[in-house]
């Protein structure tokens, strides 16, 4: 098995813990909230380990020596490791929040933080987007509802200082239904950039004036998200009601401008695969992207407990592998990789299997990244 086909199987099947592998903070990080960062020679990978179909997954994580090794179905596969846990985490602000429920490092090396853990929708059934779990985190108490510019910047400059992170992603809830949030963020950003050097991703629903996009550039972020999910109008209608009132083409018009201010490829979009869209809808939409100059970040769904898709079974493997492989030409072809994008999500690249694919050798037999033998205790 190479990383192509371990990353994607990982990703939409999960793995059992079967050893004490230390939960930080919260146990997910940013991104899919049932998720743990795993560490393959240098590359990261998010990885379900709590979701309900993890407990059925043929891949487990068992202790080797002084190590550990991901087996499947008993046998050993391949060596894994866990980022340390992050030194910044032992702190607090002066009035007694722990910075990890501030901030998070996710992956190995990057700073995230949902900068508003509420969204307007979240409380609505008709309008709350079915696969979303923001609302969970904060009534497990594992962060706060809503993080100052001043949080966000002190702990930005300690997680540099203690733990080297390289990049910061801020994503949010949708707050209004105006500028979605994106002046808010822009504060944020200038406060970051104001304390440490530290190339930021924002991440929001499009505002109604798209010229705000300027105004968050301005204030200090890199690169931005803006998420489509889905191309398939009448799937987003489904799965995510409120955000669909903005349309696919308004989301074409944001990219648009988008590029236009942050530049070709420092602006992504996620799209993720299982929602109901078929993989012509998605390869087609992605090669729209990626003529316009965004990276489309694919993923597959992976549902969170408690959240009303928990029980919806990821995209099986080879449709993923498919849409993998053909977005990751399109990209091959205009010399573009995730390492393109100065911050966030898309250079991070652990909740998609697409860098597996896009970086490496191609040939005819797709691109081989063999994994270290791990032989059998004796």
């Amino acid at each position: 098995m190479d990383l192509e086909e371990l990353v994607v199987d990982l990703q939409i099947r999960g793995a059992r813990l079967e050893v004490p592998v230390a939960s930080i903070g919260r146990r997910g990080g940013a991104g899919p909230t049932d998720d743990k960062a795993f560490l393959f020679d240098g590359q990261t990978v998010m990885v379900p380990t709590m979701a309900g179909f993890a407990t059925d997954s043929p891949y487990a994580v068992r202790a080797d020596g002084s190590g550990f090794v991901i087996t499947r179905h008993g046998e050993p596969l391949t060596p894994v490791a866990f980022p340390d846990r992050p030194r910044f985490y032992a702190l607090s602000t002066a009035d007694g929040v722990p910075y990890w429920q501030i901030a998070v490092r996710h992956g190995a090396d990057v700073l995230a933080t949902t900068v508003v853990q509420t969204c307007i929708r979240w409380n609505s059934d008709a309008d709350r987007c079915r696969f979303c779990g923001i609302g969970i985190s904060l009534r497990n108490k594992a962060t706060i509802p809503v993080k100052t510019p001043a949080q966000l910047a002190e702990v930005a400059e300690a997680a540099v200082r203690l733990d080297g992170v390289r990049h910061f992603v801020m994503t949010m809830g949708t707050i209004n239904e105006t500028d979605k949030g994106a002046l808010y963020m822009a504060r944020c950003a200038r406060a970051v950039k104001a304390a440490v050097d530290l190339p930021i991703e924002v991440q929001f629903e499009p505002p109604d004036d798209l010229d705000v996009l300027r105004q968050v550039k301005e204030a200090g972020a890199d690169s931005i998200g803006l998420h489509l999910e889905s191309f398939d109008q009448e799937v987003r209608e489904r799965i995510l009601p409120g955000k669909a009132r903005t349309s696919v083409d308004t989301y074409y018009r944001a990219f648009e401008k988008a590029v236009d201010v942050f530049g070709e490829y420092q602006v992504s979009s996620y799209i993720i695969v299982g929602l109901g869209e078929s993989s012509e809808s998605i390869i087609a939409g992605c090669e729209r992207l990626v003529d316009m100059g965004v990276f489309p970040f694919v993923v597959p769904l992976r549902p969170i407990l408690g959240t009303e898709m928990q029980d919806v079974p990821p995209p099986p493997r080879e449709v993923m592998e498919g849409i993998y492989r053909a977005v990751a030409e399109m990209l091959e072809r205009r010399g573009v990789t995730h390492l393109v994008s100065k911050a966030g999500c898309t250079r991070c690249g652990a909740c998609s299997g697409l860098p597996a694919f896009v970086q490496g050798k191609f040939n005819g037999n797709g691109r081989q990244l063999p994994l270290v033998e791990v032989r059998p205790r004796t």
